[in-house]
């Protein structure tokens, strides 16, 4: 795809001459800082050019910092270097960006001075709407580069330090990975559904919500499940991504057997997103939701990741108990628009359609919420009843359902 070639192209001539660099203050060697966990991501404060405080994902799959909107950089009247039109997952969907050079970006103990930025034209991927909170960009590699971050996804802290710092429990776990093109790769053994064992290559993706993604198109011996089930399996920068969700019987990572894991496969040429384009080989990526039960030491100088697994490692894998997808809008993000449904789902059984807005969820006004925690009741456990006012147009309707596995 000539777009995507282009863009892999400017990663690695154009940002690759750009000053990054990211120091942490007052000679410190380490330095703690707090995050928030949305839907798997970790979400850090940061501040672009000692003015605007703003959000950002900490995300290993990307190569440099994103700004999701435009009008942040015209606010700060940032000059543009140049204009590129990019190719994103989802529905192919072509869109603007730009390019902004000399960004100082800073976290509570880091600063970093020349950086460059790549800017969208506008808020293509919509992230407050699915994560539910004000989050305004992506952070990548020039942070990964030049330090070891440690993400403790319990105690909500990130840590970064110095490689010559580091020092780890006996209770972590190191593992090799390999850098490639600035991100990290794992190779790893799953058995599938059918019983076949393979050995795969993974992008270990901090900023992806999923568990596990395996694209079919990679590998002819990697099989979608019979029993998988249709639905939208992420979201990028051209939409929602649509695919299947299955199961695998485990995934080894390290020493640890996760099994009856959830696996998404992407439908055929979905998975192609321009902001994490790699000249490198992969058959899927290593998401959030596993990640998560762990402890991660990630230390690409030495291209090793230590894990240890947290009070999150025994929770089960499952699908989304209702069906829904759910999108906070609104200036507040407490306006919850129903924007897609599983089919055969619960929900779609009880009568709910896209478009649908939540106004009351078990007796109470739904605008008290914020969207995790309204997911949270949507998917609390097998068995949950569920009471839903809905918005139809002019209607009020009653939906009642009782939540259930898919798989």
């Amino acid at each position: 795809m000539k777009i995507l070639s282009a863009l892999v192209l400017i990663f690695t001539t154009f940002f690759a001459h750009a000053q990054l660099g990211f120091q942490l203050l007052e000679n410190k060697k380490r330095v703690d800082i707090p995050i928030e966990i949305y839907n798997n991501l970790v979400v850090v404060p940061v501040v672009i050019n000692n003015t605007l405080p703003l959000k950002f994902i900490v995300d290993t799959g990307v190569r440099t910092a994103i700004l999701t909107d435009k009008v942040y950089t015209d606010f700060l009247n940032l000059t543009y270097n140049r204009k590129y039109t990019i190719a994103g997952a989802g529905e192919y969907k072509l869109v603007e960006a730009y390019v902004t050079n000399g960004v100082d970006i800073s976290m509570p103990g880091l600063t970093g001075k020349g950086h460059s930025l790549l800017v969208l034209e506008e808020d293509y991927l919509k992230l407050p709407n699915y994560l539910g909170t004000s989050v305004h960009g992506i952070l990548g590699y020039e942070l990964f580069s030049r330090f070891v971050v440690k993400i403790d996804y319990t105690r909500k802290i990130m840590t970064v330090m110095h490689p010559e710092k580091l020092k780890l429990s006996k209770r972590f776990q190191v593992l090799p990975i390999k850098i490639e093109d600035t991100k990290p790769y794992l190779t790893t053994e799953i058995q599938q559904e059918n019983g076949s064992k393979k050995i795969i290559k993974l992008m270990i993706d901090s900023g992806a919500s999923h568990g596990v993604m395996l694209d079919p198109q990679s590998d002819p011996e990697i099989i979608v499940p019979d029993s998988a089930i249709s639905c939208v399996v992420g979201h990028g920068i051209g939409g929602d991504i649509r695919g299947k969700s299955g199961r695998l019987k485990y995934l080894n990572f390290g020493s640890y057997r996760l099994e009856n894991i959830i696996v998404n496969y992407p439908d055929k040429n979905s998975y192609m997103d321009s902001l994490k384009a790699s000249s490198a080989f992969r058959n899927g990526t290593l998401g959030g939701d596993l990640l998560s039960r762990f402890t991660v030491v990630y230390n690409f100088s030495n291209e090793t990741i230590a894990i240890k697994k947290n009070a999150q490692y025994k929770k089960g894998f499952f699908y989304n108990l209702s069906g829904l997808t759910v999108s906070a809008q609104g200036p507040k993000l407490n306006k919850f628009i129903i924007t897609d449904i599983r089919k055969k789902s619960v929900a779609q059984r009880a009568g709910l359609v896209e478009g649908d807005e939540i106004i009351e969820i078990n007796t109470l006004p739904a605008t008290e919420y914020k969207l995790e925690e309204l997911n949270s009741i949507l998917n609390k456990r097998e068995g949950k009843k569920i009471s839903l006012s809905i918005k139809r147009g002019k209607e009020t309707l009653k939906i009642k359902f009782v939540l259930e596995k898919s798989a």
